[in-house]
């Protein structure tokens, strides 16, 4: 088969471009992803989110909206981890069909490391982008 010239798609903002390589996650971020997109899908969220801390535990939940509690999947995740005693992250992934990390969830994960990738996926699982900074 003919190799494709087609460009790939244009990142979105504050993302990094997934280049081929580079959308060839680890497996263990890969797992985040697997992670986020069944939290999403159990319960029919906005979006989902997974982390996983320094011991390799992984953490995942999906978006809250209720009358006296609205959270971010990614928050969630990262409080869970924060609870369960957690106190460095290595990774996130959140899978959401917006073309941006939300900020909430973002300094959450910064609020445990400067340089956690988190990686920004849709909801069929295809990687957007990463989030490095």
């Amino acid at each position: 088969m003919p190799e494709s010239s087609a460009a790939a798609p244009a990142a979105p903002a504050g993302l990094s471009p997934a280049a081929p390589a580079a959308a060839e996650l680890t497996a263990e971020d890969a797992k985040l992803v697997v992670l986020a997109r069944g939290a999403r899908a159990r319960i029919g969220a906005v979006e989902g989110a997974a982390v996983r801390d320094q011991d390799g535990r992984t953490y995942a939940a999906a978006s809250v909206s209720l009358p006296s509690l609205t959270i971010t999947a990614l928050q969630l995740a990262v409080a869970s981890a924060v609870a369960a005693g957690a106190t460095r992250l290595e990774a996130g992934a959140v899978v959401t069909e917006a073309s941006t990390l939300d900020g909430a969830g973002h300094a959450a994960v910064r609020d445990l490391s400067a340089d956690a990738p988190i990686h920004v996926a849709a909801p069929d699982g295809t990687v957007l982008g990463t989030v490095v900074e």
